[in-house]
């Protein structure tokens, strides 16, 4: 499953977990992992287009995908 949404995704590999994480910062508490880089990917955008189908239910605002981010 695919999001029409464009949201930025940031993949790491954690050895706590020994797995991909992929994690979406505009999207609170969103994200997925994955034995892989693309099984990591592929997860975070079925819990992407999940979070955005919760929020529409429960009434939550659905932040705008920002493009790229800047971390300091």
């Amino acid at each position: 499953m695919k999001t029409d949404q464009r949201y930025e995704i940031i993949i790491y590999w954690s050895e706590a977990d020994e797995a991909f994480i992929a994690e979406v910062p505009v999207l609170a508490c969103c994200a997925a992992d994955g034995i892989s880089y693309l099984e990591a990917l592929q997860n975070v955008e079925i819990v992407i287009q999940e979070w955005i189908e919760t929020a529409k239910e429960i009434g939550k605002s659905i932040p705008k995908p920002k493009g790229k981010l800047m971390f300091a």
